[in-house]
């Protein structure tokens, strides 16, 4: 019997979704070709999952809430060789991870992360920069690593990241992946990227609430004991 199973994914992208029904058809239209868009709805009302799939997407359900919750099972679920991550927004264009990708499996870079540039007043508020810009300054202190922002977009083998055996299921899911890459002894690099205004409200950065909530959880992410590679 000839199998009619779709070919192995080529690459995964982890999308973590809440209520992004509005942003799903523009970024769902921008996964490169033979790439696997896996959405991962977590607690979604507004249809966005049943959207994700007529748009050709798989979809994951995560039920518990967090946006490293919805990450993780993501990354569970991926099988491709090289998993990618990129809000579900509309800020962020996923056809951005190629050349992260490239990076990977040339063996230059073990995490490829993309330095969020905004291209409009809007995009980025003041108080998410300001929380970006502290968190940034403490990871240096942490690590050793100049990086500029903890931003959405980056790319690696997903064996690889399920062997830094991540924990953290709120917002301090990619710092921890960043963290434990370095102490890891990855090779980390950093790539500009435009950054939109994104679609409908943030739910970590847009007040200076979430934006503190989500700072704390990292902070205590770089409280963490280093573990030697």
């Amino acid at each position: 019997m000839t199998s009619t199973s779709p070919p192995p994914a080529d690459v995964d992208v982890v999308l973590p979704c809440l209520n992004e029904a509005e942003a799903l058809p523009w970024v769902l239209a921008r996964i490169p070709a033979g790439w696997r868009a896996l959405v991962v709805d977590n607690g979604s009302t507004d249809g966005s999952a049943d959207l994700a799939r007529d748009l050709g997407a798989t979809v994951v359900r995560e039920d518990r809430r967090g946006f490293g919750a919805a990450c993780h099972a993501g990354l569970l679920a991926a099988t491709a060789d090289v998993v990618c991550f990129c809000d579900c927004d509309a800020s962020l264009d996923p056809g951005r991870l190629v050349p992260f990708v490239r990076e990977v499996r040339a063996g230059e870079a073990d995490l490829v992360l993309g330095r969020r540039r905004a291209q409009s007043r809007g995009a980025w508020p003041v108080h998410a920069r300001a929380g970006n810009f502290a968190l940034a300054r403490l990871l240096r202190r942490r690590t050793g690593l100049r990086l500029h922002d903890l931003g959405p977009l980056r790319a690696a083998r997903r064996e690889s990241l399920l062997g830094l055996d991540l924990t953290d299921r709120r917002s301090g899911y990619p710092l921890q992946m960043v963290v434990r890459a370095a102490d890891a002894g990855w090779r980390i690099t950093e790539h500009d990227v435009p950054y939109l205004p994104r679609s409908g409200t943030s739910k970590v950065t847009g007040t200076w609430r979430g934006t503190w909530q989500a700072v704390r959880d990292m902070s205590r992410v770089l409280n963490e004991p280093s573990v030697p590679a």
